[in-house]
């Protein structure tokens, strides 16, 4: 897929957007975890989750561009808004502020999801 010939969202960012806060959620991510793993408050039900949706939001890149799995991608990061909630929900009772640093990524997800039905229905 060209990217750059689709028929762009309302509200789509410019490209270098995505770097900058991926880069700024991945940070939050480890933060939130590693306050965890010091606290030595993580536990199996913790693990599964943060790993499950680190895995997920890996493989949505290979199915919205690679694949072209525009409306499969779509489900596919529902599924990751639903780990990100449990992983919010699940840090937050053990770390408050584990919890809160993943708001953002979940906002971002939030964005991306509307993103990402909006480019299916564009194209």
């Amino acid at each position: 897929m060209n990217y750059n010939n689709l028929e762009k969202p309302l509200l789509t960012p410019p490209s270098v957007v995505f770097s900058i806060v991926w880069t700024i959620l991945y940070i939050l991510m480890a933060i939130s975890y590693g306050r965890l793993k010091i606290k030595k408050l993580t536990d199996a039900k913790i693990n599964f989750i943060f790993f499950a949706q680190i895995v997920i939001n890996l493989l949505w890149p290979i199915f919205f561009f690679r694949l072209n799995w525009l409306l499969f991608a779509f489900f596919w990061i529902l599924l990751l808004i639903v780990f990100v909630v449990l992983m919010i929900i699940e840090f937050y009772k053990k770390d408050k502020l584990a919890g809160l640093l993943q708001i953002p990524y979940l906002l971002w997800i939030l964005f991306a999801a509307y993103l990402n039905l909006s480019f299916y229905i564009l194209n």
